[in-house]
Protein backbone atom coordinates (compact mmCIF):
# COMPACT_ATOMS: atom_id res chain seq x y z
CA UNK A 1 0.00 0.00 0.00
CA UNK A 2 1.13 3.47 -0.77
CA UNK A 3 1.96 6.02 1.91
CA UNK A 4 -0.79 8.45 2.53
CA UNK A 5 -1.21 11.95 3.88
CA UNK A 6 -4.10 14.05 4.48
CA UNK A 7 -5.10 17.39 7.31
CA UNK A 8 -6.60 16.14 9.59
CA UNK A 9 -7.88 19.25 11.61
CA UNK A 10 -10.49 21.51 9.74
CA UNK A 11 -10.65 23.64 6.91
CA UNK A 12 -9.47 27.22 8.66
CA UNK A 13 -7.41 29.15 10.90
CA UNK A 14 -6.91 27.51 14.63
CA UNK A 15 -3.90 27.37 17.22
CA UNK A 16 -3.11 23.88 16.62
CA UNK A 17 -3.59 21.82 13.17
CA UNK A 18 -2.39 17.97 12.07
CA UNK A 19 -0.94 16.34 9.21
CA UNK A 20 -1.31 12.72 9.22
CA UNK A 21 0.69 10.01 7.22
CA UNK A 22 0.20 6.30 7.45
CA UNK A 23 2.41 3.95 5.40
CA UNK A 24 5.26 1.63 5.09
CA UNK A 25 7.87 4.67 3.72
CA UNK A 26 5.71 7.08 6.47
CA UNK A 27 9.17 7.92 8.52
CA UNK A 28 11.38 7.76 5.61
CA UNK A 29 9.07 10.83 3.59
CA UNK A 30 9.17 12.17 7.14
CA UNK A 31 12.94 12.47 7.18
CA UNK A 32 13.27 14.78 4.13
CA UNK A 33 11.63 17.94 5.93
CA UNK A 34 11.34 17.01 9.32
CA UNK A 35 14.77 18.15 11.32
CA UNK A 36 13.89 16.54 15.24
CA UNK A 37 16.08 18.62 17.91
CA UNK A 38 16.79 15.41 19.32
CA UNK A 39 18.27 13.05 16.83
CA UNK A 40 17.74 9.92 18.74
CA UNK A 41 15.59 7.23 16.97
CA UNK A 42 12.20 7.73 17.98
CA UNK A 43 10.04 5.38 20.19
CA UNK A 44 6.25 4.93 19.20
CA UNK A 45 4.16 6.87 21.31
CA UNK A 46 6.58 9.63 21.75
CA UNK A 47 6.77 13.02 20.79
CA UNK A 48 9.55 14.80 18.81
CA UNK A 49 10.27 18.43 18.61
CA UNK A 50 12.08 20.39 15.64
CA UNK A 51 11.45 22.22 12.37
CA UNK A 52 9.45 21.57 9.04
CA UNK A 53 12.11 22.64 6.22
CA UNK A 54 11.51 22.99 2.60
CA UNK A 55 13.73 21.76 -0.44
CA UNK A 56 15.85 25.08 0.15
CA UNK A 57 16.28 24.49 3.49
CA UNK A 58 13.97 27.67 4.76
CA UNK A 59 12.19 27.23 7.79
CA UNK A 60 8.01 26.31 7.28
CA UNK A 61 7.40 25.87 10.89
CA UNK A 62 7.81 24.71 14.37
CA UNK A 63 6.20 21.68 14.93
CA UNK A 64 5.32 18.46 17.31
CA UNK A 65 5.88 15.12 15.53
CA UNK A 66 3.55 12.04 17.30
CA UNK A 67 5.06 8.76 16.01
CA UNK A 68 3.18 5.64 16.11
CA UNK A 69 5.20 2.60 15.55
CA UNK A 70 3.52 -0.49 12.90
CA UNK A 71 1.29 -2.41 14.10
CA UNK A 72 0.16 -0.57 17.11
CA UNK A 73 -1.40 2.88 15.38
CA UNK A 74 -4.84 3.42 13.95
CA UNK A 75 -4.30 1.80 10.81
CA UNK A 76 -1.64 -0.56 11.61
CA UNK A 77 0.77 0.72 9.69
CA UNK A 78 3.83 3.18 10.53
CA UNK A 79 1.74 6.14 11.00
CA UNK A 80 2.81 9.99 12.28
CA UNK A 81 1.16 12.92 13.35
CA UNK A 82 2.94 16.46 12.47
CA UNK A 83 1.21 19.39 15.06
CA UNK A 84 1.73 22.60 13.70
CA UNK A 85 0.28 25.68 13.72
CA UNK A 86 -2.77 25.96 12.44
CA UNK A 87 -2.85 28.50 9.59
CA UNK A 88 -4.33 26.98 6.64
CA UNK A 89 -1.30 28.38 4.52
CA UNK A 90 1.26 26.55 6.74
CA UNK A 91 -0.50 23.34 6.97
CA UNK A 92 -0.78 22.99 3.37
CA UNK A 93 2.99 23.75 2.88
CA UNK A 94 3.31 20.83 5.16
CA UNK A 95 0.97 18.69 3.45
CA UNK A 96 2.68 19.36 0.11
CA UNK A 97 6.18 18.41 1.34
CA UNK A 98 4.19 15.15 2.20
CA UNK A 99 3.23 14.60 -1.27
CA UNK A 100 6.89 15.48 -2.88
CA UNK A 101 8.25 13.33 -1.09
CA UNK A 102 6.43 10.16 -2.10
CA UNK A 103 2.85 9.91 -0.11
CA UNK A 104 -0.22 10.62 -1.65
CA UNK A 105 -3.31 12.26 -0.89
CA UNK A 106 -5.54 10.27 0.94
CA UNK A 107 -9.56 10.08 -0.02
CA UNK A 108 -12.28 10.55 2.35
CA UNK A 109 -11.70 7.84 5.44
CA UNK A 110 -8.90 6.44 4.04
CA UNK A 111 -7.38 6.26 7.40
CA UNK A 112 -10.19 4.51 9.03
CA UNK A 113 -10.56 2.19 6.13
CA UNK A 114 -7.27 1.08 6.54
CA UNK A 115 -7.60 0.33 10.05
CA UNK A 116 -10.90 -1.61 8.54
CA UNK A 117 -8.79 -3.19 5.90
CA UNK A 118 -5.70 -4.01 8.29
CA UNK A 119 -8.31 -5.81 10.97
CA UNK A 120 -8.24 -3.08 13.73
CA UNK A 121 -11.53 -2.51 13.45
CA UNK A 122 -14.78 -4.28 11.93
CA UNK A 123 -16.96 -2.16 9.67
CA UNK A 124 -19.62 -1.62 12.38
CA UNK A 125 -16.88 -0.01 14.23
CA UNK A 126 -15.56 2.06 11.52
CA UNK A 127 -19.10 3.41 10.99
CA UNK A 128 -19.05 4.56 14.37
CA UNK A 129 -16.17 6.73 13.73
CA UNK A 130 -17.91 8.99 11.49
CA UNK A 131 -20.89 9.27 13.72
CA UNK A 132 -18.64 10.23 17.04
CA UNK A 133 -17.97 13.37 14.85
CA UNK A 134 -20.88 14.13 13.81
CA UNK A 135 -22.42 13.95 17.34
CA UNK A 136 -24.73 16.73 18.02
CA UNK A 137 -25.48 15.70 22.05
CA UNK A 138 -24.47 13.83 24.71
CA UNK A 139 -26.46 11.12 24.73
CA UNK A 140 -25.95 10.24 20.91
CA UNK A 141 -21.85 10.54 21.40
CA UNK A 142 -22.36 8.11 23.88
CA UNK A 143 -24.38 5.45 21.38
CA UNK A 144 -21.72 6.16 18.86
CA UNK A 145 -18.75 5.22 21.32
CA UNK A 146 -20.55 2.02 22.92
CA UNK A 147 -20.76 1.08 18.77
CA UNK A 148 -17.27 2.24 18.66
CA UNK A 149 -16.10 -0.16 21.79
CA UNK A 150 -17.28 -2.93 19.77
CA UNK A 151 -20.84 -3.45 21.92
CA UNK A 152 -22.77 -4.00 18.71
CA UNK A 153 -20.17 -6.08 17.20
CA UNK A 154 -20.23 -8.59 20.21
CA UNK A 155 -23.97 -8.97 20.18
CA UNK A 156 -23.69 -9.60 16.43
CA UNK A 157 -20.86 -12.20 16.87
CA UNK A 158 -23.07 -14.12 19.87
CA UNK A 159 -26.20 -14.08 17.26
CA UNK A 160 -23.79 -15.40 14.58
CA UNK A 161 -22.12 -18.35 16.90
CA UNK A 162 -25.73 -19.43 17.52
CA UNK A 163 -26.55 -19.78 13.81
CA UNK A 164 -23.33 -20.96 12.84
CA UNK A 165 -23.53 -24.21 15.81
CA UNK A 166 -27.23 -24.95 14.59
CA UNK A 167 -26.99 -24.89 10.88
CA UNK A 168 -23.72 -27.40 11.50
CA UNK A 169 -25.98 -29.41 13.87
CA UNK A 170 -28.41 -29.58 11.01
CA UNK A 171 -26.14 -30.29 8.06
CA UNK A 172 -23.90 -33.11 9.90
CA UNK A 173 -27.45 -34.66 10.93
CA UNK A 174 -28.37 -34.77 7.12
CA UNK A 175 -25.20 -35.15 5.31
CA UNK A 176 -24.03 -37.65 7.74
CA UNK A 177 -26.66 -39.98 8.96
CA UNK A 178 -24.53 -43.34 9.02
CA UNK A 179 -22.32 -41.55 11.77
CA UNK A 180 -22.90 -41.47 15.57
CA UNK A 181 -24.04 -38.20 16.01
CA UNK A 182 -26.92 -36.79 18.15
CA UNK A 183 -29.48 -35.70 16.07
CA UNK A 184 -30.89 -32.08 16.50
CA UNK A 185 -34.35 -32.36 17.62
CA UNK A 186 -37.37 -29.84 16.55
CA UNK A 187 -37.61 -28.66 20.30
CA UNK A 188 -33.61 -27.47 20.35
CA UNK A 189 -34.03 -25.81 17.04
CA UNK A 190 -36.76 -23.90 18.02
CA UNK A 191 -35.21 -23.00 21.47
CA UNK A 192 -32.44 -21.73 19.15
CA UNK A 193 -34.58 -19.73 17.13
CA UNK A 194 -36.26 -18.39 19.65
CA UNK A 195 -33.49 -16.89 20.99
CA UNK A 196 -31.90 -15.24 18.21
CA UNK A 197 -35.22 -14.01 17.37
CA UNK A 198 -35.44 -12.51 20.51
CA UNK A 199 -31.58 -10.90 20.35
CA UNK A 200 -32.27 -9.53 16.70
CA UNK A 201 -35.61 -8.27 18.02
CA UNK A 202 -34.44 -6.52 20.65
CA UNK A 203 -31.59 -4.31 18.34
CA UNK A 204 -34.70 -3.44 15.89
CA UNK A 205 -36.88 -2.34 18.42
CA UNK A 206 -33.67 0.00 19.58
CA UNK A 207 -33.62 1.93 15.92
CA UNK A 208 -36.44 4.41 17.44
CA UNK A 209 -34.54 5.73 19.79
CA UNK A 210 -31.19 5.60 17.68
CA UNK A 211 -32.89 7.03 14.91
CA UNK A 212 -34.08 9.75 17.41
CA UNK A 213 -30.98 10.03 18.85
CA UNK A 214 -29.05 10.15 15.57
CA UNK A 215 -31.18 12.10 13.56
CA UNK A 216 -33.47 14.20 15.96
CA UNK A 217 -36.61 15.41 16.56
CA UNK A 218 -38.61 17.58 13.95
CA UNK A 219 -39.91 19.95 15.49
CA UNK A 220 -42.30 22.44 13.75
CA UNK A 221 -43.59 26.33 14.85
CA UNK A 222 -46.38 27.06 13.39
CA UNK A 223 -49.16 29.97 13.54
CA UNK A 224 -50.51 32.92 12.33
CA UNK A 225 -48.07 35.85 11.32
CA UNK A 226 -46.78 38.02 13.62
CA UNK A 227 -48.19 34.97 16.62
CA UNK A 228 -44.26 35.24 17.55
CA UNK A 229 -42.70 32.34 16.09
CA UNK A 230 -39.71 34.19 15.01
CA UNK A 231 -39.33 34.94 18.59
CA UNK A 232 -40.06 31.85 20.15
CA UNK A 233 -36.98 30.14 17.92
CA UNK A 234 -34.95 33.15 18.87
CA UNK A 235 -35.67 32.19 22.38
CA UNK A 236 -35.29 28.67 21.90
CA UNK A 237 -31.72 29.49 20.37
CA UNK A 238 -30.44 32.05 22.90
CA UNK A 239 -29.71 34.60 19.66
CA UNK A 240 -31.31 36.45 17.20
CA UNK A 241 -31.57 33.89 14.53
CA UNK A 242 -34.42 34.73 12.79
CA UNK A 243 -35.65 38.70 11.66
CA UNK A 244 -38.36 39.90 13.95
CA UNK A 245 -40.43 42.68 13.12
CA UNK A 246 -44.15 44.25 13.84
CA UNK A 247 -44.71 43.65 9.69
CA UNK A 248 -46.78 40.45 9.24
CA UNK A 249 -45.23 37.68 6.40
CA UNK A 250 -41.75 38.53 7.72
CA UNK A 251 -40.88 34.93 7.19
CA UNK A 252 -41.21 33.75 3.76
CA UNK A 253 -39.05 30.32 4.07
CA UNK A 254 -38.48 27.68 6.72
CA UNK A 255 -35.14 28.35 9.26
CA UNK A 256 -34.02 25.44 10.65
CA UNK A 257 -31.77 24.79 13.91
CA UNK A 258 -30.90 22.25 16.75
CA UNK A 259 -31.23 22.40 20.31
CA UNK A 260 -30.62 20.04 22.63
CA UNK A 261 -33.60 18.61 25.38
CA UNK A 262 -32.64 15.75 27.30
CA UNK A 263 -29.91 14.43 25.30
CA UNK A 264 -31.81 14.74 22.24
CA UNK A 265 -31.05 16.56 19.43
CA UNK A 266 -34.45 18.81 18.29
CA UNK A 267 -34.52 20.02 14.91
CA UNK A 268 -36.74 23.15 15.05
CA UNK A 269 -38.04 24.79 12.18
CA UNK A 270 -39.47 28.26 12.00
CA UNK A 271 -41.86 28.51 9.18
CA UNK A 272 -44.25 30.69 7.46
CA UNK A 273 -47.19 32.11 8.99
CA UNK A 274 -50.07 30.00 7.85
CA UNK A 275 -52.94 32.53 6.37
CA UNK A 276 -54.52 33.10 2.76
CA UNK A 277 -51.39 34.37 1.30
CA UNK A 278 -51.28 37.66 0.06
CA UNK A 279 -48.84 36.98 -3.02
CA UNK A 280 -47.17 34.32 -5.09
CA UNK A 281 -43.99 34.10 -2.95
CA UNK A 282 -46.37 34.07 0.46
CA UNK A 283 -47.92 31.02 -1.01
CA UNK A 284 -45.05 29.00 -1.88
CA UNK A 285 -44.17 29.48 2.26
CA UNK A 286 -47.19 28.92 3.93
CA UNK A 287 -47.10 25.21 1.36
CA UNK A 288 -43.75 24.55 2.57
CA UNK A 289 -45.16 25.40 6.47
CA UNK A 290 -47.58 22.52 5.75
CA UNK A 291 -45.35 20.47 4.29
CA UNK A 292 -42.81 20.77 7.18
CA UNK A 293 -46.02 20.45 9.62
CA UNK A 294 -47.06 16.97 8.04
CA UNK A 295 -43.12 15.53 8.03
CA UNK A 296 -42.88 17.10 11.70
CA UNK A 297 -42.55 14.57 14.91
CA UNK A 298 -44.22 17.27 16.64
CA UNK A 299 -45.99 20.71 16.03
CA UNK A 300 -45.58 23.95 18.29
CA UNK A 301 -48.71 26.14 17.83
CA UNK A 302 -48.00 29.58 18.41
CA UNK A 303 -51.49 31.27 19.03
CA UNK A 304 -51.18 35.16 20.27
CA UNK A 305 -53.09 35.06 23.59
CA UNK A 306 -53.65 38.84 23.56
CA UNK A 307 -55.99 38.31 20.79
CA UNK A 308 -59.33 36.88 20.41
CA UNK A 309 -59.09 33.53 18.53
CA UNK A 310 -60.52 33.99 14.64
CA UNK A 311 -61.09 31.38 11.65
CA UNK A 312 -57.21 31.53 10.83
CA UNK A 313 -56.73 30.02 14.28
CA UNK A 314 -59.63 27.49 14.13
CA UNK A 315 -57.90 26.10 11.27
CA UNK A 316 -54.75 25.98 12.33
CA UNK A 317 -55.65 24.17 15.59
CA UNK A 318 -57.80 22.26 13.04
CA UNK A 319 -54.83 21.22 11.08
CA UNK A 320 -52.54 19.17 14.44
CA UNK A 321 -55.94 17.53 16.09
CA UNK A 322 -54.46 14.28 15.03
CA UNK A 323 -50.79 15.20 15.57
CA UNK A 324 -48.22 15.41 18.61
CA UNK A 325 -48.93 18.81 19.59
CA UNK A 326 -48.07 21.32 22.12
CA UNK A 327 -49.98 24.69 22.05
CA UNK A 328 -47.86 27.62 22.94
CA UNK A 329 -50.16 30.75 24.23
CA UNK A 330 -47.59 34.14 23.82
CA UNK A 331 -47.38 37.31 24.98
CA UNK A 332 -48.78 36.20 28.22
CA UNK A 333 -46.89 39.77 28.85
CA UNK A 334 -50.07 41.32 27.90
CA UNK A 335 -53.87 40.95 29.20
CA UNK A 336 -55.14 37.59 28.21
CA UNK A 337 -58.00 37.67 25.69
CA UNK A 338 -57.92 34.20 24.21
CA UNK A 339 -61.28 31.95 24.71
CA UNK A 340 -59.68 28.78 26.04
CA UNK A 341 -62.52 26.40 25.53
CA UNK A 342 -61.83 25.96 21.80
CA UNK A 343 -58.04 25.43 22.36
CA UNK A 344 -58.65 22.64 25.64
CA UNK A 345 -61.05 20.48 23.52
CA UNK A 346 -57.98 19.63 21.29
CA UNK A 347 -56.73 17.87 24.82
CA UNK A 348 -52.73 18.93 24.18
CA UNK A 349 -50.47 20.31 26.29
CA UNK A 350 -50.99 23.67 26.98
CA UNK A 351 -48.00 26.28 27.55
CA UNK A 352 -48.07 29.90 28.84
CA UNK A 353 -44.87 31.93 27.27
CA UNK A 354 -43.74 35.33 26.67
CA UNK A 355 -40.95 34.91 23.89
CA UNK A 356 -40.83 38.85 24.39
CA UNK A 357 -39.71 38.87 28.10
CA UNK A 358 -38.04 35.78 27.36
CA UNK A 359 -39.94 33.41 29.97
CA UNK A 360 -42.03 29.81 29.68
CA UNK A 361 -39.20 28.08 27.85
CA UNK A 362 -38.36 25.61 30.56
CA UNK A 363 -42.11 24.74 30.50
CA UNK A 364 -42.16 24.13 26.71
CA UNK A 365 -38.86 21.42 27.45
CA UNK A 366 -40.50 19.95 29.71
CA UNK A 367 -43.66 19.53 27.84
CA UNK A 368 -41.97 18.50 24.40
CA UNK A 369 -40.13 15.76 26.93
CA UNK A 370 -43.06 14.68 27.79
CA UNK A 371 -44.92 14.20 25.56
CA UNK A 372 -42.17 12.30 23.13
CA UNK A 373 -41.44 10.73 26.89
CA UNK A 374 -37.87 11.85 25.53
CA UNK A 375 -36.41 10.78 29.28
CA UNK A 376 -37.25 7.24 29.24
CA UNK A 377 -34.45 6.96 26.22
CA UNK A 378 -31.94 5.73 27.92
CA UNK A 379 -28.19 4.81 27.05
CA UNK A 380 -26.36 3.13 29.94
CA UNK A 381 -26.09 -0.20 29.78
CA UNK A 382 -28.56 -0.55 26.78
CA UNK A 383 -27.49 -1.37 22.98
CA UNK A 384 -29.28 0.87 20.59
CA UNK A 385 -29.10 0.61 16.79
CA UNK A 386 -28.71 3.88 15.10
CA UNK A 387 -27.77 3.03 11.70
CA UNK A 388 -29.99 2.58 9.01
CA UNK A 389 -27.69 0.22 7.05
CA UNK A 390 -27.52 -1.94 10.64
CA UNK A 391 -31.45 -1.80 11.03
CA UNK A 392 -31.95 -2.80 7.39
CA UNK A 393 -29.75 -5.87 7.53
CA UNK A 394 -30.87 -7.01 11.26
CA UNK A 395 -34.03 -6.55 10.07
CA UNK A 396 -33.53 -8.72 7.06
CA UNK A 397 -31.95 -11.25 9.37
CA UNK A 398 -35.34 -11.25 11.90
CA UNK A 399 -37.31 -11.92 9.02
CA UNK A 400 -35.43 -15.22 8.43
CA UNK A 401 -35.82 -16.04 11.51
CA UNK A 402 -39.77 -15.93 11.46
CA UNK A 403 -39.84 -17.85 8.12
CA UNK A 404 -37.70 -20.49 9.94
CA UNK A 405 -39.91 -20.50 12.93
CA UNK A 406 -42.90 -20.66 10.49
CA UNK A 407 -41.01 -23.88 8.48
CA UNK A 408 -41.06 -25.49 11.89
CA UNK A 409 -44.30 -24.55 13.13
CA UNK A 410 -45.75 -26.82 9.95
CA UNK A 411 -43.44 -29.27 10.93
CA UNK A 412 -41.62 -29.25 7.56
CA UNK A 413 -38.22 -31.12 6.68
CA UNK A 414 -36.29 -29.15 9.23
CA UNK A 415 -33.00 -29.45 6.44
CA UNK A 416 -35.16 -26.02 4.25
CA UNK A 417 -34.40 -24.05 6.99
CA UNK A 418 -30.78 -24.19 6.38
CA UNK A 419 -31.20 -21.37 3.53
CA UNK A 420 -32.83 -19.11 6.13
CA UNK A 421 -29.70 -19.56 8.71
CA UNK A 422 -27.32 -19.11 5.52
CA UNK A 423 -28.80 -16.12 4.79
CA UNK A 424 -28.99 -14.83 8.65
CA UNK A 425 -25.13 -15.28 9.04
CA UNK A 426 -24.48 -13.34 5.48
CA UNK A 427 -26.70 -10.45 6.63
CA UNK A 428 -25.53 -9.88 10.11
CA UNK A 429 -21.69 -10.29 8.27
CA UNK A 430 -22.62 -7.21 5.91
CA UNK A 431 -22.71 -5.47 9.18
CA UNK A 432 -19.36 -6.17 10.50
CA UNK A 433 -17.78 -6.54 6.88
CA UNK A 434 -17.40 -9.94 6.62
CA UNK A 435 -19.44 -10.62 3.86
CA UNK A 436 -20.12 -7.13 2.34
CA UNK A 437 -19.01 -6.38 -1.24
CA UNK A 438 -16.43 -3.42 -1.94
CA UNK A 439 -18.77 -1.34 -3.86
CA UNK A 440 -20.50 -1.15 -0.36
CA UNK A 441 -17.53 -0.19 1.41
CA UNK A 442 -15.88 2.52 -0.86
CA UNK A 443 -19.58 4.42 -0.51
CA UNK A 444 -19.07 3.77 3.58
CA UNK A 445 -15.87 5.70 3.64
CA UNK A 446 -17.09 8.09 1.04
CA UNK A 447 -19.43 9.91 4.07
CA UNK A 448 -16.07 10.35 6.07
CA UNK A 449 -13.73 13.40 5.66
CA UNK A 450 -10.63 13.87 4.62
CA UNK A 451 -7.76 12.84 7.43
CA UNK A 452 -9.78 10.44 9.20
Amino acid sequence: MSTIAAIATSPGIGGIGIIRMSGEDCFDILNCFFVPKNKTKPKSYTLKYGKIVDNSGKIVDEVLVSFFMAPKSYTTENMCEINSHGGIVVMNQILELCLKNGAVLAEPGEFTKRAFLNGRMDLSQAEAVIDVIHSKTEKESKVAMDQLEGNLSQKLREIRKEVVSLLADIEVTIDYPEYDVEEVTGAKISDVLKKIDKLLGNLEKSFLNGKILREGVKVAIIGKPNAGKSSLLNLILNEERAIVTDIEGTTRDTIEEFANVDGVPLKIIDTAGIRNAKDEVEKIGVEKSLRMLQDSDIALVILDASQEMDEEDGKILDLVKDKNAIILLNKMDLEKRIDMAEIERLGKKIVEISAKNKWGVDNLYKAISDTLKLSEIAVDGELIVSNQRHKSLIRNSHDCVKKAQEIMAHNLPIDIISSYLKEIIEEVGKITGESVTEDVINEIFAKFCLGK
